[in-house]
């Protein structure tokens, strides 16, 4: 039988053309990448009708039938209810995870949309709705489509965003978002091998026009990979350079570990509770990447404003560096909700106050920039 979700003639012309020469992802292939959660109660797959997690759709689905016993496999398709077509495409990957014998959720991004920021705004209202689903199911983890080229258009825009090294290793293949694990298997898997996987299965897919609108950032870096490829940054080698990043970041941490230890058992006071102390001498003879990470840490576990900004991070070490020059010494400013300060020889990382709002506006203490 063939299973079929319409796509534009044009799109599926040019995707088979390109899926001829890949070759489609074995069912042997499939056992080693989805090995690791055999043991898992439910899984929850993230299915849009695309080529990338309808493969996914396909080979979970060929993969527990193998098995004599393993995970109960959920499909979710989140209508973000952003195009027309939505609906009915997530119709249309019911349809197919029917035939599968996969039971099927469709979610619907309700309330009002906003005017700007839409696919970043989309992608958090996503990953709410699918732990929110993987949770009221008993499914221990949520599976993404997430390829090599994926891979490659992420770090593509980290770096364009200057992202640091941390950024730059872009995404792993599990981690835990909204309280649920995440799980990304095709990480190392190119998108046309994907395809060819389909085109083999005699299964169509959709085709979101949004993947091809150049009013958004990852389409217009998707353009660019022609050219980058010709000039040998393409899909692999840019997934290649952020594992040797992730790599790289994985030692820091460690490192980062170590010196935090280090400036713990240098610090007299041993302050405990709601404030981090360190040793200001000791915080001075670490390297310059270690000093931003440490005091990252600090602000993000003690504020009370989110994550902080690397960015803003640096520009705070930077003025902590020349208040030490000056005598006599003073420092204190404020950042994501932390104060950093400097006490008595040591480097101290204590809540902000909260914000107080009054006749002539909120009193805020702020970090400069």
């Amino acid at each position: 039988m063939r299973l079929q979700i319409m796509g534009g003639d044009e799109d599926k012309k040019t995707r088979r053309r390109a899926a001829r020469t890949a070759e489609a992802v074995s069912a042997q292939e499939a056992k080693q990448l989805f090995a690791a959660w055999k043991s898992a109660p439910a899984l929850l797959l993230a299915v849009s009708g695309g080529p990338d997690s309808t493969a996914l759709l396909w080979l979970a689905a060929r993969w527990r039938r193998a098995l004599k016993s393993g995970p109960q496999i959920i499909a979710a398709t989140v209508d973000h209810r952003l195009r027309a077509e939505s609906a009915r495409e997530a119709r249309e990957v019911r349809r197919i995870a029917t035939v599968l014998g996969i039971a099927h959720r469709t979610l619907v991004w309700r309330g009002d949309k906003p005017a700007t920021g839409v696919p970043a705004a989309a992608r958090d209202a996503r990953y709410a709705l699918l732990a929110a689903a993987a949770r009221r199911a008993g499914a221990s983890a949520v599976v993404t489509a997430h390829t090599l080229d994926d891979q490659a258009e992420t770090v593509l825009m980290r770096l364009s965003r200057g992202s640091g090294i941390g950024g730059l290793g872009g995404m792993v293949r599990a981690s835990r978002r909204e309280g649920v694990a995440l799980l990304r298997p095709f990480l190392e898997i190119p998108k046309d091998r994907l395809v060819a996987t389909l085109r083999r299965a005699k299964i169509d897919f959709a085709s979101d026009p949004t993947n091809h609108d150049i009013a958004y950032t990852r389409p217009r870096l998707r353009e660019l990979m022609p050219a980058l490829a010709a000039e040998g940054a393409d899909a692999r080698n840019l997934a290649r350079l952020a594992a040797r990043l992730a790599r790289a970041n994985a030692a820091l941490e460690l490192m980062a570990d170590g010196a935090e230890r280090y400036l713990r058992r240098l610090d007299a006071e041993k302050t405990a509770g709601d404030v981090i102390g360190f040793d200001l001498a000791g915080f001075d003879r670490l390297s310059e990447e270690l000093r931003v990470r440490l005091l990252w840490r600090a602000i993000d576990r003690i504020g009370h404003e989110g994550p902080a900004e690397l960015g803003k991070v640096e520009t705070l070490l930077r003025a902590l560096d020349a208040a030490r020059q000056a005598r006599p010494v003073r420092f204190r400013q404020s950042l994501a909700g932390a104060v950093v300060a400097i006490e008595r020889g040591r480097l101290t990382i204590r809540p902000a106050p909260p914000r107080r709002h009054g006749k002539t506006g909120a009193r805020v203490e702020r970090a400069r920039s």
